[in-house]
């Protein structure tokens, strides 16, 4: 549900083609997705307090030792750090609080403290926080109106790094912070908008990303002995770079580009010689790459048709390193231990949330450590999700996740919901979502559309939607509902809309643009007026409000486009029932985005539910506001669509 999806590194999104797609996949017929479901009957209904039951957890860091393994996990209802035995047992939580979400970012390197980030109720004002051996935590990015976030070790684990912009809220500086007495020094300030991405073994370079535009992107180097800069991703047209990590060695660095086509693909530059090679590229995006600790390993992820492949090489020789077999879902998340030994990592299905392993490559052991679904779900009762495209209005392959309710046919017709994923830039994925499953699981059929725009699918659909905001991407949608309508099983007559972040404002704006398309809409926390958004954008964005502007449009200079296309100013049109769900303290999507749209409807007299969480920000991580607004979304949905 992330807001400007495409200016914000995710390391598991990227882009490749629509066009390019292989006759095979491009011209899946409609009817192949009909005739791939069969009538099953109903399975057990769950309610969502069974599905919040459900534990989350993500992130691993070994101890020193190698016996323990660090991660979060909400079992407490919010987001703490825990450690279990990397020969399975009970987690053990080493933060324990009631407010604010916490996040282990890891280990230290030679002894049990850690290290973590937490904000405050969601306002992404993130710090550094080190829980020492007596269970104490200390702040080491005091102050106020900062945000802070852990940026590497080195190698002998005697000082990390940390990026902070405490002296300018608009660029974020480097800071070296020594181990063991915190004290810390300033390596690079920042005062042209280039985030540090990686920096090499030897402390001697450090990868600098710049965007552009959304779709267009630099990698700069820097000397830290110098403090020369130097431009290494000269090119013509559009095209992305982004550094992933410098080579174990510190002579070369890995980056990712789309230059020259429609995949990313995974490149090299001798620090020595300026020279660049190919190191990696699939028929798909490479959407992230990095080595392991101790330089053995490296770990590649691509992005195939909203699934992710996982793939360890040995760094030495690029042969491929044998990993375990594994079931229900994909592999994600590796991290390799000190030694090289042991690998950490999650497994994530449609019907199964992420669960932590641990491999031996000594023993070829390999230990579940966690259980995250709720053993009162049987995963028999939730469904996989599949693979589907459709046709747009202009011939636009658009391709999707759909997931089918069990007992759903011809004669049991089901209502449906078109569900828009955050951004711009975004991308529905294969994977287990709670709220996904929670829908489908009382009788909804879901189509998560990756309309134009989005990542995963090559250069060209990524860019289709630039200043086109409220017009073509919102027709997908609209032709998602008609693709649903022509299944025979979906009621035309009970089909809604929902959204988060971007999937919310295009929510907001099928309702006022295309009022006649949906029988109800959801917005969580969406943009109704892009000019307020643009002018009240986090400072520390600062980097990238040109890119913002390209994509969707300069508020003075183009206000008459995001006037036009901005859903408040026409909310008059909406006439269709509309909930609206809000975090407070969303530094994103301010509360008066949804205030208004919410006062401007229902000066319409049109039913609007509207749902305020005082204490979350851009996306919900308590469990009990995810309950709260997942059991109010259903209730409306059954309100309006259900028969």
């Amino acid at each position: 549900m992330r807001l400007f999806h495409k200016v914000v590194r995710v390391s598991l999104l990227a882009a490749c083609v629509a066009a390019a797609l292989s006759p095979a996949q491009a011209a899946a017929p409609v009817p192949a997705a009909k005739a791939a479901h069969k009538a099953q009957k109903q399975p057990k209904r769950y309610t969502i307090e069974q599905f919040m039951a459900t534990t989350s957890v993500s992130g691993a860091s070994f101890s020193r030792d190698e016996k323990q393994v660090l991660f979060s996990s909400n079992a407490s209802g919010i987001f703490n750090a825990y450690v279990l035995p990397v020969g399975g047992g009970t987690p053990r939580a080493l933060t324990n609080s009631t407010t604010d979400s916490t996040y282990a970012v890891g280990f230290f390197y030679n002894d049990d403290r850690i290290l973590f980030t937490r904000d405050q109720g969601g306002n992404e004002q993130n710090h550094l926080y080190v829980r020492e051996l007596d269970g104490s935590e200390r702040d080491l990015t005091p102050g106020t109106k900062l945000k802070a976030s852990f940026a590497g070790w080195e190698p002998d684990g005697n000082a990390f790094y940390v990026s902070t912009n405490e002296r300018d809220p608009k660029y974020f500086d480097l800071y070296r912070y020594d181990a063991k007495s915190y004290a810390r020094t300033l390596v690079y300030q920042n005062e042209t908008g280039r985030t540090v991405s990686a920096i090499s073994r030897d402390g001697r370079w450090l990868a600098l990303d710049k965007p552009n535009t959304t779709s267009d992107s630099d990698v700069y180097l820097y000397n830290v002995q110098t403090r020369e800069t130097k431009h290494i991703s000269q090119h013509g047209g559009t095209a992305s770079y982004s550094a992933e990590d410098f080579d174990p060695e510190s002579k070369r660095l890995l980056f990712a580009t789309n230059d020259g086509g429609e995949f990313t693909r995974i490149r090299a530059y001798d620090l020595a010689t300026g020279n660049v090679s190919d190191v990696e590229q699939a028929d798909w995006d490479i959407a992230g790459t990095g080595y392991s600790r101790n330089g053995r390993h490296r770990i590649s992820y691509v992005n195939e048709d909203g699934s992710i492949r996982m793939r360890v090489v040995d760094s030495a020789s690029e042969k491929p390193v044998t990993l375990p077999k594994t079931s229900g879902g994909e592999m994600r998340g590796a991290v390799f231990s000190p030694s090289g030994s042991l690998v950490a990592f999650y497994v994530n299905g449609d019907r199964s949330p992420n669960n932590l392993y641990v491999h031996d490559f000594r023993s070829k052991k390999t230990t579940q450590l966690t259980r995250s679904l709720s053993p009162e779900i049987d995963p028999n009762d939730l469904v996989e999700a599949e693979v589907v495209r459709f046709k747009s209005f202009d011939g636009t392959v658009i391709p999707s996740i759909f997931y089918k309710p069990k007992g759903a046919s011809n004669a049991n017709k089901v209502p449906a919901v078109v569900y828009v994923h955050g951004g711009p830039g975004g991308q529905t994925m294969r994977g287990y979502s709670a709220q996904i499953q929670y829908l489908v699981n009382h009788g909804y059929a879901v189509l998560g559309i990756n309309n134009r725009g989005s990542s995963g699918y090559g250069k060209t659909f990524f860019t289709a939607d630039d200043r086109k905001h409220g017009h073509e991407p919102l027709w997908d949608c609209v032709e998602a509902k008609t693709w649903l309508a022509s299944l025979g099983w979906v009621d035309p007559e009970r089909i809604g809309i929902m959204g988060g972040s971007y999937g919310g404002y295009m929510t907001l704006a099928a309702m006022a643009f295309r009022p006649e398309a949906f029988k109800v809409g959801i917005d969580i926390f969406g943009v109704s007026n892009w000019i307020r958004t643009l002018e009240s954008i986090p400072p520390y964005w600062e980097s990238q409000r040109k890119a913002l502007y390209d994509e969707i449009g300069d508020p003075v200079k183009d206000k008459a486009f995001l006037t036009a296309t901005s859903p408040l100013f026409h909310a008059a049109n909406i006439r269709k029932p509309l909930m609206v769900i809000q975090g407070a303290n969303d530094p994103r999507v301010i509360k008066p985005e949804s205030d208004e749209i919410v006062e401007a409807v229902r000066n319409n007299k049109v039913e609007v539910e509207y749902v305020v969480f005082a204490d979350e920000g851009h996306g919900f991580s308590k469990k009990k506001n995810q309950a709260g607004a997942s059991a109010k979304i259903l209730a409306f949905l059954d309100k309006h669509l259900k028969k």
